[in-house]
């Protein structure tokens, strides 16, 4: 068996797991090398799962257990799993860490373009343009990003609302959204339940759902009309938010190509509204009484 179909067996069984086995499921379409280097405990660690989880997983997709589940992965690097590096201390393990981390970094930006093909890109932004509003929901670590993304899209449409939990409100705004209504909902695991929850309470709306996610198992992409993926890779206890960053950046810029005039006359408008308001700073020109006898006489020479 290839990881290809190991990957498609799981696609096809996963509505049938029980919800600890598609975290675990959820994990491993996600991370192919980890599987085929790790062992099923440093893997169940990672996935947030208990080892026993990792072999019943296994199991239910018809192997003996969790190593007959690796065996395609270890294939596909080689068939050999590399030797244990020496273990480092001091500046240079720290420079390396963050040589590693930069790295993934990259790679999570960079899995915006590998994941997203520009006519999925486009048929998103379609549908928001198209919408009576666009509403941006990203709770938790995700929160900063659909924050960016509803403060940008203001600059092109008037029609973006930012989804909070102020007051414990954010399912009487989720309400609100009909069916001419987008819901763009950014999501990564561990899947925050307010922001599942709130895609399908959208759904029951009758509102387009746009998942900005990191899997194709990710419940709030499982009814989504539109499915945008990133990767989360890192080698920190922190989680990675960068490709979802560089996601919405991909999404937005589509948006305003495909936007077209009215998006430019909004931008326009936006970007007198900023100066008008001086809302960037500028530095302010010195007053005479700031400068000094000789500064002064060459101005007036100049003048």
């Amino acid at each position: 068996m290839t990881p290809t179909a190991v990957s498609q067996l799981i696609d096809h069984t996963f509505d049938s797991l029980s919800p600890e086995l598609q975290r675990a499921a959820r994990w491993l379409q996600q991370h192919h090398t980890a599987l085929a280097l790790h062992s099923m405990r440093n893997s169940a660690r990672q996935a947030g799962v208990s080892p026993a989880t990792m072999t019943r997983l296994a199991q239910r997709l018809g192997f003996e257990g969790y190593e007959a589940l690796r065996q395609p992965f270890m294939k596909q690097l080689g068939g050999h799993l590399p030797d244990a590096a020496p273990v480092q201390a001091g500046p240079a393990a720290e420079l390396g860490a963050a040589s590693q981390l930069n790295a993934l970094q990259q790679a999570n930006v960079a899995s915006v373009l590998a994941l997203n093909p520009p006519e999925r890109l486009q048929a998103a932004a379609d549908a928001m343009l198209k919408a009576r509003n666009v509403y941006f929901l990203g709770m938790r670590v995700c929160h900063g990003v659909a924050f960016h993304m509803h403060y940008v899209y203001g600059l092109l449409g008037a029609n973006g609302v930012l989804i909070n939990d102020l007051g414990g409100t954010m399912a009487d705004q989720i309400t609100r959204l009909e069916r001419d209504d987008v819901l763009v909902a950014i999501s990564q695991a561990p899947y925050t339940r307010q922001t599942v929850e709130g895609v399908q309470l959208a759904l029951d709306q009758f509102a387009t759902v746009v998942a900005m996610t990191d899997s194709a198992l990710s419940p709030i992409a499982r009814r989504a009309a539109h499915v945008l993926m990133f990767e989360t890779a890192t080698s920190s206890f922190f989680q990675s938010t960068l490709g979802a960053e560089a996601l919405a950046e991909a999404l937005v810029a589509t948006l305003a190509v495909r936007g077209g005039v009215n998006a430019q006359r909004r931008l326009r408008q936006m970007q007198e509204h900023l100066r008008r308001t001086r809302a960037y700073w500028e530095r302010p020109a010195p007053s005479r009484q700031s400068r000094g006898p000789a500064a002064s006489r060459a101005l007036e020479i100049l003048q």
